[in-house]
């Protein structure tokens, strides 16, 4: 379902006092749901950065226990170096994707040679390691340097089409339109728990299949849930 203003640039159609509930409501609803993982547990750059990389196209349970596993034996970015791919690459089998390891080992390599082994800090430094996207670069910055960086993936995605009645392109990682949303819609503080808190909320509440609109604090004014309510 689209609403008939979903062609308007969100700077019109984003309303300050939709804007305003928006971000109360959930962050008031991130208080008891707020999910616990351990690379949330942490600031350390190399370990947001491996968790970044392990959560591509991965859903969180499954990475959980490769995670420790791999922070476990490889706890410093120059032990991950010296390691060799083979090694690394059966680690991380679980998790799919095989060109991971490869393009997780070149971005070690490019950090080593380029930043004194140290993971960049601004994201068009991260944007040029293979295997690193404008999500994972935002992520990083938001999550290990306390930066103002909003991200987009499918869940944001999702959630602020139905809210706010917009309608992105097909590859929303790539929807200008939806990008310019998240971040306005983002807070000036506490980026880094905002954008976890529309995680947490598309995956428990607003999910892809059978939204769970009867437990969502947004419903009141969600133009999604609205305009089923008219069907």
């Amino acid at each position: 379902m689209t609403s008939k203003l979903s062609n308007l640039p969100p700077a019109e159609l984003l309303k300050a006092e939709k804007i305003t509930g928006f971000r109360h409501q959930l962050q008031a609803w991130s208080v008891d749901n707020f999910r616990d993982f351990p690379w949330r547990q942490t600031t350390d750059a190399y370990s947001i950065f491996v968790a970044e990389f392990l959560l591509q196209k991965t859903g969180t349970p499954t990475a959980v226990p490769v995670y420790e596993a791999f922070i476990s034996r490889y706890p410093t970015l120059r032990s991950l170096a010296a390691a060799p791919i083979e090694e690394i690459a059966s680690l991380l089998q679980p998790l799919g994707l095989h060109f991971r390891a490869v393009r997780l080992c070149q971005s070690v390599q490019v950090m080593m040679e380029q930043y004194s082994g140290q993971v960049p800090q601004q994201e068009a430094e991260l944007l040029k390691l293979p295997g690193v996207g404008l999500y994972t670069a935002r992520s990083i910055c938001a999550n290990a340097f306390g930066q103002p960086a909003a991200v987009l993936d499918t869940n944001v995605a999702r959630i602020l089409e139905r809210f706010f009645g917009l309608q992105g392109n097909r590859v929303k990682s790539r929807c200008k339109l939806l990008w310019k949303a998240a971040e306005q819609v983002a807070p000036q503080t506490d980026v880094s728990r905002w954008n976890l808190t529309l995680l947490d909320f598309g995956a428990l509440v607003c999910t892809a299949t059978n939204p769970r609109c009867s437990q969502c604090p947004l419903r009141d004014r969600c133009n999604y849930y609205n305009q089923s309510a008219l069907l």
